[in-house]
């Protein structure tokens, strides 16, 4: 299978027909091969446009999802960036190939080192792994210019908004376990700006700060 003329495709037909306009998320993700953050079996399915599964109840979000929420970030190759579920580690690439420095939270330690692994082996040196509750965010480390988090909540963090620069964004998805609506906050001085953009399916945001593990 020739993935980079399917990775190719996926930009072209997936994001910049349905609105993805900032150049250097339609460069990263042509740059970053997607099927390798994939178990093997999957791999024929690595650049259509829906999500896959990659173990312990988790998914990779399908390629528009993942370049709508980095387009929502406005990062700066300067900008340190917390995401929250690091899950396959793909929206991690993205990030790195973005901004000076990506701190990544997953819940789930296996996750988190086959992701470490994989971007390892990718050659990306500017990421920070931790295993824990990402719904805390990571407080030594903020402020952060960008949030991302990968999971449902069933609000908005306030810890996390509180580890935002001036300036700074927080891209999540807020709702119920089954449906939810993506929101950007912005930091601008004291005061938040919330703008709302479409409805989305994640799996849910468990922590502190999110959803209570049942």
């Amino acid at each position: 299978m020739d993935f980079e003329t399917e990775r190719y495709r996926m930009v072209d037909t997936q994001l910049k027909k349905r609105g993805i306009s900032d150049f250097r998320v339609l460069e990263a993700m042509r740059k970053v091969p997607r099927h390798r953050f994939i178990p093997p079996e999957l791999r024929s399915s690595a650049y259509e446009d829906r999500p896959l599964s990659i173990g312990e109840e988790q998914t990779i979000s399908q390629p528009y999802m993942v370049a709508l929420m980095t387009e929502c970030l406005r990062l700066d190759s300067e900008d340190a960036v917390l995401e929250v579920g690091t899950g396959s580690g793909y929206q991690t690439a993205i990030l790195a190939e973005l901004a000076e420095k990506v701190y990544t939270i997953e819940i789930h330690e296996s996750l988190s080192e086959k992701a470490r692994e994989i971007l390892t082996d990718l050659g990306y040196t500017n990421v920070a792994f931790r295993v824990g509750d990402g719904s805390k965010g990571w407080e030594e480390e903020s402020p952060f210019n960008g949030i991302i988090v990968t999971a449902g909540s069933p609000d908005i963090p306030s810890i996390l908004e509180s580890q935002l620069s001036d300036g700074g964004r927080l891209v999540i998805p807020v709702g119920s376990r089954f449906v939810q609506t993506l929101f950007t906050i912005t930091r601008v001085g004291k005061s938040l700006q919330k703008r709302e953009f479409t409805s989305c399916v994640f799996v849910p945001l468990v922590g502190e700060y999110g959803w209570r593990e049942i």
